[in-house]
C-alpha cells in the first residue's frame, strides 16, 4: 500500500570565480566565500506519484533556469518525471548569479549585466559558464536522489521560531509629499509606507503586517528509523548579510550548523514560505538587540560578516524548534502514504500600467539615457554607479514594454504545484508573496498542515517579483509599486482561489 521511497542528494555550488551577486540595484562581484552555497534535492515516491524538491541558496529563479535543469535531468535519466521537480530559492542576497549573460528586461533588483556596461576594470567571470555549472550540478543532484530512493518514512509537525518580522513601516503622513522627498524608480516610491522605514519618526504609525512564527517541518527516516534529513519551511527570506561581496547562504548556514551539531551531517532542504513583506531583522528594538548579542555572544565575529550575531540567533531558534517538533513528531512515522502531485498553469491578472505611468516612465528614461557613465573613482565605484544607472534605465524600459503589451497579454501564466502527502500539503508560487495570501490558503486548506513555498521556478525567462496585498498597494513603497508588482492584488486572490481549489480536489481524491 503506497510504500514510500525516499532519496537525498546535495551539492556545494560555491565558486571562487568573480561572479555577479544579484539582489541589489548595483552589481556586486564576489570576492570569496563566507559559507557554502548549497543545492539540496529530496525525492519522495510511492510508485504511483512523486515529488522532487529542489532548493538552492540563490536569490530568485529566472532566465529559464528550471527548464534547463529539467532538460539536463531528462538527459541523465529519461525515466524521471521532470515536471514533478519543484524548485525554490531561499532568497539569499549573497548567492551567485544564475541568470547567464542574456539578461532580459526583468523587474527584479539587479537588472544590469556586464555586456551593458563600459569596462570598469573589475574582472567578471562568465555568467553563462557559471549557469552551466549550476544547472549541471542541480540536475545531477536530482538524478542522484532519484537513483538513491529506498524504503523509508516521514514524520511531520510544526513549531515556533521567531525569524521574520514585518519590514514595511506605515506612517501617518505620505512620505512622497515631505519636503525633499526622493522620487525615483528604485527606492523613491514611498507613500504612506516604506520598506525598512525609520521607526524613530514622529509620524511612525505601525508595521503594515504582523509576522508568522510557524515553522513547518517534514522529517525523513531510513528503513531502520534513523533520521536522514528534513524539509524546513520558514516564512522569511535568508537576507541578513545582503550587502556582502562574498558568497553566503545567510542564516541558513547557521541553521544547518546548529541542527547538524545535534544530529550529524543530515540533509537540510530549506524552503521560504510566503514572506514578501517580512525580513529577518527588527527595526525598532536595535539597542536592546545589540545588548542581547553582546552579552550572549561577546564581540567575536570570526567571519567578519554583517549581522553575523543575528544569523547565529536565528539559527539557534530554528534548531530549537527542529528538536522540539522532532521529539513528538517521530512518534508517528509513516512508511506508506498516498501522494497526489498536481502541476498546472494558472493565469493571474496583471498589475496594469496606467497611461500616466507609461508617460512618466518614458520621460524618466530619457533623462537617464542622457546621464553619462561614471569614469572616475575606483573600479568598484565605477561599476557600482554604472550598474545602478543601467538598472534604473531597465526598470523604466520594463514599464514601457508592459504597457505596450498588456492589452494583448492581460494575464501572467505561472506554474503551480499542489502536492498532498497523506495529511500534509505543499503549494507553490513564483512570487515574493505577501504573508496574508499564505494565511488565506492555509486557513481554507482541507489538509491538516499546509506548507506554502514561495519563489519557485516557473517556465520562461522571468521569475520572482513581489505580489502585494490591497493594503500594501494603498501604502505604496518598495515591493508595492508598479516596478515591483507584475501581478495585482486581484491576481493574488486568483492565486489563492486556484490553489485552494486544487487542494480540495486532491484531498477529495485521497479521502
Amino acid at each position: 500500500m503506497n510504500e514510500l521511497k525516499i532519496g537525498w542528494a546535495a551539492r556545494d555550488v560555491s565558486t571562487t570565480q568573480p561572479v555577479n551577486i544579484p539582489g541589489q540595484f548595483h552589481m556586486r562581484i564576489s570576492q570569496g566565500i563566507i559559507d557554502p552555497i548549497t543545492i539540496s534535492a529530496l525525492v519522495i515516491d510511492n510508485g504511483a506519484d512523486s515529488v522532487m524538491f529542489l532548493s538552492a541558496d540563490i536569490v530568485v529563479i529566472r532566465s529559464g533556469l528550471l527548464g534547463k535543469i529539467r532538460a539536463k535531468v531528462a538527459e541523465i535519466n529519461p525515466e524521471i518525471p521532470v515536471l514533478k521537480i519543484l524548485m525554490n530559492a531561499t532568497h539569499t542576497h549573497t548567492g551567485p548569479t544564475t541568470y547567464g549573460e542574456n539578461l532580459e528586461l526583468m523587474s527584479g533588483s539587479s537588472t544590469a549585466s556586464a555586456d551593458e556596461l563600459p569596462d570598469s576594470g573589475v574582472a567578471i567571470a562568465s555568467a553563462d559558464a557559471y549557469q552551466d555549472f549550476f544547472t549541471t550540478q542541480a540536475a545531477e543532484a536530482v538524478a542522484e536522489a532519484y537513483a538513491k530512493r529506498a524504503s523509508g518514512g516521514i514524520a511531520y509537525g510544526y513549531g515556533y521560531a521567531v525569524v521574520g518580522h514585518s519590514r514595511r513601516v506605515v506612517y501617518l503622513d505620505d512620505l512622497s509629499k515631505r519636503p525633499g522627498a526622493v522620487i525615483n524608480s528604485t527606492h523613491g516610491v514611498n507613500g504612506h509606507a516604506a520598506m525598512y522605514g525609520n521607526t524613530n519618526d514622529p509620524m511612525f504609525s505601525h508595521y503594515e503586517a504582523g509576522a508568522d512564527h510557524f515553522i513547518n517541518l517534514l522529517y525523513t527516516f531510513d528503513a531502520g528509523g534513523k533520521l536522514t534529513g528534513a524539509v524546513v519551511n520558514v516564512p522569511c527570506p535568508s537576507q541578513n548579510s545582503e550587502g556582502e561581496r562574498r558568497l553566503s547562504a545567510s542564516y541558513w548556514n547557521e541553521a544547518r550548523e546548529a541542527i547538524r551539531a545535534q544530529y550529524g551531517n543530515i540533509f537540510i532542504l530549506p524552503q521560504c514560505a510566503a514572506a514578501g513583506d517580512l525580513s529577518p531583522r527588527i527595526l525598532h528594538y536595535n539597542d536592546a538587540e545589540a545588548r542581547r548579542f553582546k552579552l550572549k555572544f561577546g564581540t567575536d565575529n570570526p567571519k567578519n560578516v554583517s549581522e553575523y550575531f543575528a544569523r547565529r540567533d536565528i539559527g539557534e531558534r530554528i534548531a530549537d524548534a527542529f528538536t522540539e517538533v522532532l521529539d513528538w513528531a517521530q512518534k508517528d512515522i509513516k512508511t506508506a502514504l498516498p501522494i497526489r502531485h498536481v502541476v498546472a498553469t494558472v493565469n493571474l491578472s496583471k498589475r496594469l500600467i496606467l497611461k500616466d505611468e507609461y508617460e512618466y516612465a518614458k520621460t524618466e528614461l530619457k533623462k537617464l539615457d542622457k546621464q553619462k557613465f561614471k569614469t572616475d573613482g575606483t573600479p568598484i565605484e565605477r561599476l557600482d554607479a554604472n550598474s545602478t544607472l543601467v538598472a534604473g534605465r531597465n526598470r523604466y524600459r520594463r514599464i514601457i514594454v508592459r504597457y505596450e503589451t498588456q492589452v494583448a497579454e492581460p494575464k501572467l501564466p505561472m506554474e503551480l504545484h499542489v502536492l498532498g502527502i497523506g495529511a500534509i500539503a505543499f503549494a507553490s508560487n513564483r512570487f515574493e508573496l505577501y504573508m496574508d495570501f499564505q494565511h488565506r490558503i492555509q486557513a481554507r486548506s482541507p489538509f491538516e498542515q499546509t506548507f506554502i513555498v514561495q519563489l519557485c521556478g516557473t517556465p520562461g525567462s522571468d521569475g520572482g517579483t513581489y505580489l502585494a496585498t490591497e493594503r500594501g498597494v494603498w501604502g505604496r513603497g518598495y515591493s508595492a509599486s508598479m516596478y515591483c508588482n507584475l501581478v495585482s492584488p486581484r491576481g493574488g486572490h486568483e492565486l489563492v482561489e486556484e490553489t485552494v481549489k486544487v487542494l480540495k480536489d486532491i484531498h477529495t481524491i485521497g479521502a
